[in-house]
């Protein structure tokens, strides 16, 4: 995992410890909801969706909304349980490529349990997926996404 990726996951681990973002003000999930030209092309929205019932359902939860009530208390073994993928969580502060690196790489070591997909899922297949889980959030969580990733990618 890169350094930016580490650095990404240690902020947001922080944040979450820390008790930030137990709920967005604004809402849970985006989808089907939003008058936001969102620009997400809906065969990959589909294709993802199909991907993460497949893949990731099991751990984040029927819309990315989590499995577990409290997300942010390390288990018996000291991981951080999946957290949810929909507004919750902060899955929505990170640009796309450290989201794709975080999906192709796994947790960092000591930090959760998610595995590396990477030989397991193509590069297109991880970006169908993470574009399905940004098809779930809301449109305000989205378009602070959006203003983010823009000023990641001006940087």
């Amino acid at each position: 995992m890169s350094k930016v990726a580490r650095l990404a996951f240690a902020v947001m681990l922080a944040g979450l410890m820390a008790g930030g973002c137990e709920r967005w003000p604004f809402g849970e999930s985006g989808k089907g909801k939003s008058s936001l030209n969102r620009d997400l092309d809906s065969d990959q929205v589909l294709r993802g969706e199909s991907l993460y019932k497949k893949h990731c359902l099991k751990c984040h939860g029927e819309e990315g909304k989590g499995r577990v009530l409290d997300w942010r208390i390390r288990d018996a073994d000291g991981h951080l349980p999946p957290p949810p993928l929909s507004d919750i969580a902060r899955t929505s502060h990170y640009p796309t490529a450290v989201l794709i690196e975080i999906i192709r790489e796994g947790s960092p070591a000591g930090q959760g349990k998610m595995p590396a997909w990477k030989g397991k899922l193509t590069e297109q297949e991880m970006q169908d997926v993470l574009t399905y889980i940004k098809s779930l959030w809301s449109d305000p969580v989205y378009q602070l996404w959006r203003n983010m990733e823009r000023h990641s990618l001006e940087g």
